[in-house]
């Protein structure tokens, strides 16, 4: 699958998208180990969620392909859960499904903080890498409903010194089919994060990365998911409004959408409480905490921070276009084919096997939110650490384990299901 988020080295797509939040769910701890010492608060705050709803409100006479969120089906999910993380030796992860008439779920398993025990929970903090991709082409699509800005302008008439500016669209840019190549696939800009992750690096700095390689093809002509294309996008946004990126973002995109708990930071500093991040893309591929890694090489591109909720709210925001006018939204939802059955990418956004949003990763975190529009039903994943599992996102293993049960008519990314084992 193409890269559609922060990986340094490599990553694979997937997406995420869903909305407005609505009445709050249950949500608690089910962790799948016991952590002998912990405080008082620690182990009230890892006691077992509530189950999830026996009686789900009554559903459409219209079957929405969606099953029903029943403690059983709870359980199934819960053993589903476990194996990913067995096997992909993820530390902690939420996971939260939302569907209308077929009940909710929401349960957090494994740790937060690996040194101290304490437990994940749902209303931990984590950065969103990809995620971020999102709203920054919402506040780039609001300028286009005000007028400021039209998809179709070439980025030369923005940002001076872009390989094929005079040719390149903004639409092809947030479509990734600008052809431009992707700074942080580049050998000295790794070799450099990884010999000081807590360096600030400034949006040019990472263009420069990119444009000592030639362009990989016409513009328009293919499908290659690039981080540059964002930094660009974000220097539009910043050049149209007079104003930080972080500022338009926080005033214009999460004021508007409601969202209390997420924001794009200028500091490596997590709002608290925040879970810790493991990641193995370091020099010698050893598994380090990479919290206080400087998320500024992602700008644009991955910098924000969220949770649970919010990220549900925003997912369906997101997906049903709620902040921009209905054909701007049709314009965003124009998807192009991917590399991957069933999956097509629009503008910012993608449509994988009927589930509209984006997915994210950078180094110690990966969450995905996506929509299901079908079953105006929403699932966003959260976990803390980005290090893949036989070349799989960890995201990728618990979306595909998560569908498989909930709808079967939609695995997410349309791999072939896994097969939860027993006990």
């Amino acid at each position: 699958m193409k890269p559609t988020h922060l990986r340094l080295r490599r990553a694979c797509a997937a997406a995420a998208a869903t909305g407005v939040l609505i009445a709050p769910a249950a949500a608690g701890s089910a962790s799948g180990t016991s952590v002998p010492g912990r405080s008082t608060a620690a182990s009230a705050a890892a006691a077992p969620s509530p189950t999830p709803s026996s009686t789900p409100a009554p559903s459409s006479d219209t079957d929405t392909g969606f099953t029903p969120l029943t403690p059983a089906v709870a359980a199934q999910l819960d053993t589903a859960v476990r194996q990913v993380m067995r096997e992909a030796r993820v530390p902690g992860v939420t996971v939260g499904l939302w569907a209308p008439g077929k009940g909710s779920y929401v349960r957090s398993f494994g740790v937060a903080d690996k040194a101290t025990g304490a437990p994940m929970t749902p209303d931990l903090h984590v950065r969103i890498g990809s995620e971020t991709k999102t709203f920054t082409v919402t506040a780039l699509l609001q300028l286009v409903d005000q007028g400021k800005v039209g998809l179709d302008d070439h980025i030369g008439d923005y940002v001076t010194g872009v390989p094929n500016g005079d040719r390149i669209t903004l639409r092809e840019l947030a479509g990734m089919r600008s052809g431009l190549f992707n700074y942080s696939m580049d050998g000295d800009f790794i070799a450099q994060l990884q010999a000081d992750p807590e360096r600030y690096v400034a949006p040019r700095q990472l263009l420069d990365y990119s444009f000592k390689h030639p362009v990989q093809f016409e513009p328009g002509a293919e499908f290659d998911y690039s981080n540059t294309n964002l930094i660009l996008l974000g220097l539009v946004v910043e050049k149209i409004t007079g104003r930080p990126l972080h500022e338009v973002i926080a005033k214009d995109v999460l004021g508007p959408a409601g969202l209390r708990n997420t924001v794009f930071p200028t500091s490596p500093a997590l709002p608290v409480p925040y879970a810790h991040g493991y990641t193995d893309q370091t020099a010698s591929g050893k598994v380090v905490d990479s919290t206080r890694w400087n998320p500024s090489w992602a700008w644009a591109a991955g910098e924000m921070v969220s949770d649970l909720q919010d990220l549900r709210s925003w997912a369906r925001t997101l997906a049903t276009g709620t902040l921009l006018k209905p054909a701007t939204q049709a314009e965003r939802l124009k998807t192009t084919p991917m590399d991957i059955p069933g999956a097509g990418y629009g503008l910012g956004i993608f449509d994988v096997q009927g589930w509209v949003g984006h997915n994210g990763s950078i180094p110690g975190y990966e969450v995905l939110p996506v929509y299901l529009p079908s079953a105006q039903a929403t699932m966003v994943i959260a976990l803390n650490t980005d290090s893949q599992y036989k070349g799989q996102e960890p995201s990728t293993l618990f979306g595909e384990a998560v569908t498989s049960i909930v709808t079967p008519d939609h695995v997410y990314p349309g791999h072939k299901p896994v097969a939860p084992k027993s006990g």
